[in-house]
């Protein structure tokens, strides 16, 4: 029960990051120490998983897809896109500069944490860590798209969006963004059940992720080092869209008016900026970025402890 009791509380873990534009989950993932465990556990659900369901070898069907693992990892997923999407969203009105702040800190630690499992440097390697850096930076500056309920484009959302979120450093919930449809999603569906919404996402969510977990696999497995530091690079280079200070750029028509969805402005970018270097505001958000930081470090130790 302490083991399961972990993973729900790491899978608590992965779900908040998920929500949070900007964190990926998949670095939570491997920075407590389930991340391939996780990838493989999502690709065992093959032509032989479906082979000894339709025989009713119920009990072999749930070892072969390690079954145990993953309902206590994504009920904690579950439990915090349900609870935290509220309390995030509160706290993006009310706080945005703290919230910031503290996943910055999370996300600068991940970049060591993470980046330190690469057991051997070769030009290959840096090359990948720069390729990662590069594509993370140029997503951070891309122009979102405009809302779009289409059926089949919301499968998309949920495809490209479930395969960004087990990648560490690529932010499923930013490429939601950038796709038109955070709003739409993570907020107006998820806080109001919105079937019509959740079902073509969670139905492409399924799909992507079936079917990408085997990529990774096999990538991570056969070029370990290389992967690693394509990933670190995602992280390192998804900085940018966590920087605290930054104020809201918004879409704008013909005429100048900004133009609204659900009673809002569409956001179009972000203006970053520094901070005057002595006031409460930067205090405080530094001390959340040290609180962020030692939250990683807490997560690698739990997870070393737990034999994760």
């Amino acid at each position: 029960m302490k083991q399961y009791f972990s993973l729900v509380l790491k899978g608590l873990a992965l779900g908040t990051a998920n929500v949070i534009p900007g964190v990926s989950g998949g670095t939570i993932a491997l920075i407590t120490g389930i991340f391939e465990r996780l990838i493989d556990a999502i690709k065992s659900f093959d032509i032989t998983a479906l082979k000894l369901l339709l025989r009713g070898k119920v009990q072999s069907f749930i070892k072969y897809t390690d079954l145990k693992f993953l309902v206590a990892v994504f009920a904690g997923v579950v439990i915090a896109i349900i609870t935290i999407a509220r309390l995030f969203d509160y706290f993006f009105e009310h706080y945005p500069v703290y919230i910031w702040a503290y996943f910055f800190g999370l996300i600068l630690a991940s970049v060591f944490f993470v980046g330190k499992t690469i057991t051997r440097w070769s030009w290959s390697v840096i090359m990948f860590l720069l390729v990662g850096t590069g594509v993370a930076l140029v997503m951070t500056y891309l122009n979102p798209a405009t809302e779009n309920s289409n059926f089949f484009y919301l499968m998309i959302c949920g495809v490209v969006a479930v395969c960004s979120m087990i990648l560490p450093g690529l932010s499923g919930s930013f490429v939601l963004i950038l796709m038109g449809n955070y709003q739409l999603v993570m907020i107006d569906a998820v806080n109001n059940a919105r079937l019509d919404i959740l079902f073509p996402i969670v139905l492409g969510a399924i799909l992507g992720l079936i079917g990408f977990s085997h990529f990774l696999s096999w990538v991570f497995k056969s070029y370990r080092n290389q992967t690693i530091a394509l990933l670190t690079g995602f992280i390192f280079g998804s900085l940018g869209i966590l920087w605290p200070w930054k104020s809201e750029t918004y879409i704008k028509d013909d005429l100048g008016n900004l133009i609204y969805k659900h009673g809002e402005p569409v956001i179009s970018g972000y203006q970053r900026y520094f901070p005057e270097l002595i006031s409460t505001e930067v205090l405080v958000a530094l001390l959340l970025m040290i609180i962020g930081v030692i939250s990683i470090w807490v997560m690698e130790q739990t997870a070393k402890a737990t034999g994760e």
